[in-house]
């Protein structure tokens, strides 16, 4: 339970705030200090440091991180404008749970002299990969490649070595190699990933990653593909060629918004920069200037620590402010409610909500333009409907029900919003994410029923769907969702889009009669419903790794209706090492996938 008592000195002191008054109040000193008072697991760093000073902080964070994936420590690192790395390279790693963030308002304005690194992880045997190396991030900066003292194998590149809920957004990496696997250990498999709004003027290594998202970006080389690599609105990409080799490369990026941010301005006064959305759009934002958008002070923010009271963060929110989550786990015990037109939220540093006795842990009001950024949230041992309800759900087949102030040029946005069904401790929920709200923009989701950690088996970390969209005119870019029971996305609203899925259906049915439904083995990994007029999407997968029972057998990896309205594109499924079958990629086209790890591929359907 968080602090009610201080929830009710904060609520006031918010009053005060909204009424111009300048308080005496410990929160409305808090929010007018000079650097606002984000918790100790924030780490500013000033380009004064001597790069000694900044290890001596990042080090002992990246060693803590390294192996603690259901820990819940929580850290952003946080330069302000400048050039780090000047007289001694700078090159740090990067853990669990750890957001790496410049506070310019461009990336040019902080240069890192040095590497931002995630490598492998090898267990005792020496057997090296990074399919697990989730939740952390880097933004806004630039890194100029400088190895520095790392020296052998370790110094030929900038390593981002990364699956999923491991963004990059905003960088900039000049002076030699990026590579998005980890060649100096093997086998170096990864599972990424996600990029946006990124200059990568060199060559990129995708190496082993099995699929990946790039959008709204420029790059020099990209190297190979392996399953399903796929880029929207990139200068430089690959041709269009999926599926030899896999890229499925669109010219433009149907909708965008780039995610809110921190930056520092001339006055040393911090501020959040909210980019205005996009379509069709191509290239970043920023590099013929500041991407178009407006500037929100930190006053009208209220900076949420795990010690405030949800009353706290709901009265907060009723009188107008936007909502800064600080690094942490925050146990949720009633609704937080956000109901004001476009309010953001924005968590620091993988900031975590955790549902307690089956509560919906947020909801969003159907109003335009609320941006949801930076978040994990968890299931309970308790039933949630939902994790996070976004606008209103609608029955299935009443696209056409009213929203008020519907707005396309103010779409609202969920921008690397992560959701876990176990994982760290046991966790129940019907749907982890419920859309409701019309011209949603949905920027790199992870939606995980957990397969590995604590709480983990069928009858225990239940949950039968990861998406469901009932609302019109939703975009996703990078929509990953995973493991759950029934189907993992299912999409009921109209004129929707998704560029780039990935999937894994459920490892664990104990048997098939425990994974059927009317007549159908299994269930789909992205169900587009049968009222459904309009939908398109570019570049999905899905597969199959049944652990318990490998002769399970999916009818299909997709399924939607067959209507000239229902576009989709480049499309695959596989079995991982024949564990299991999925019959039919999309409906009743594909062969089943019976080869060890070989894609079954359709291009195009109908």
């Amino acid at each position: 339970m968080l602090s009610l008592a201080r929830g009710v000195v904060l609520a006031t002191a918010l009053a005060l705030i909204v009424a111009g008054a300048a308080g005496a109040s410990a929160h409305s000193l808090r929010m007018t200090a000079a650097v606002p008072d984000f918790g100790p697991n924030v780490k500013i760093l000033d380009p004064s440091m001597t790069t000694a000073q900044i290890k001596a902080i990042v080090d002992p964070i990246a060693a803590q991180q390294k192996s603690n994936e259901f820990g819940s420590e929580r850290y952003a690192l946080l330069f302000k404008p400048g050039n780090y790395g000047v007289s001694s390279p700078l090159n740090f790693n990067v853990g669990y749970y750890t957001e790496v963030a410049g506070l310019g308002a461009l990336p040019s304005q902080v240069t890192i002299n040095g590497t931002v690194d995630i490598h492998n992880q090898c267990d005792l045997t020496g057997f090296c990969v990074a399919l697990t190396n989730f939740w952390r991030s880097l933004s806004n900066l630039t890194i100029h490649i400088n190895a520095g003292p790392k020296g052998g194998c370790d110094g030929v590149a900038e390593f981002w070595a990364a699956s999923q809920a491991a963004p990059m957004r905003r960088v900039q990496i000049d002076g030699g190699l990026t590579t998005l696997f980890d060649f100096c250990s093997g086998p170096n498999y990864s599972s990424g990933g996600f990029i946006a709004d990124s200059v990568l003027p060199g060559v990129v290594i995708n190496g082993s990653q099995q699929q990946y998202l790039m959008r709204n970006s420029s790059v020099g080389i990209w190297t190979n593909a392996v399953w399903n690599q796929v880029f929207a609105g990139v200068e430089g990409a690959p041709a269009q060629s999926f599926p030899t080799p896999p890229y499925t490369t669109l010219a433009t990026n149907p909708a965008s918004r780039e995610k809110p941010f921190l930056y520092v301005d001339a006055n040393q006064h911090f501020n959040v920069y909210v980019p205005d959305a996009q379509t069709d759009s191509t290239g970043a934002t920023w590099t013929s200037g500041q991407t178009p958008g407006h500037s929100l002070p930190i006053e009208s923010f209220f900076i949420a620590k795990p010690t405030d009271s949800i009353q706290a963060i709901n009265n907060a929110l009723s009188l107008g402010q936007n909502l800064i989550f600080t690094p942490g786990v925050y146990d949720i015990d009633k609704t937080i409610k956000v109901k004001r037109a476009d309010t953001i939220v924005l968590g620091l540093g993988m900031a975590t909500l955790t549902a307690e006795d089956g509560v919906i842990p947020m909801t969003v009001a159907d109003v335009p333009g609320v941006e949801i950024s930076g978040l994990i949230f968890d299931a309970g041992d308790t039933t949630s409907p939902t994790l996070l309800q976004y606008g209103d759900r609608r029955p299935q087949g009443q696209s056409d029900v009213h929203q008020a102030s519907t707005d396309p040029s103010d779409p609202g946005a969920l921008h690397d919003v992560f959701f876990r069904i176990g994982g760290p401790h046991v966790g129940k929920a019907v749907t982890a994410l419920s859309v409701g709200r019309d011209n949603t923009i949905l920027d790199d989701i992870w939606a995980w029923r957990a397969d590995h950690g604590n709480g983990v088996g069928w009858t225990t970390n239940t949950a039968d769907t990861g998406v469901e969209v009932t609302g019109d005119n939703v975009v996703a870019t990078g929509l990953f969702v995973e493991h759950f029971q029934k189907y993992n996305v299912i999409w009921s609203g109209e004129n929707g889009k998704t560029v780039m899925f990935q999937n894994e259906m459920p490892y664990d049915p104990p048997n098939q009669a425990a994974w059927q439904h009317d007549g159908v083995l299994g269930w789909a990994a992205y169900k587009v419903a049968d009222s459904v007029k309009t939908h398109e999407a570019w570049g999905l997968g899905s597969y199959c790794f049944f652990n318990v029972d490998p002769t399970i057998h999916a009818s299909r990896a997709f399924e939607v209706p067959v209507t000239p309205g229902v576009k989709m594109h480049d499309l695959l499924d596989l079995s991982i090492t024949r564990h299991g079958t999925i019959d039919h990629v999309i409906n009743d086209v594909g062969a089943p996938n019976n080869a060890d790890t070989t894609p079954e591929n359709v291009v195009s359907y109908p």
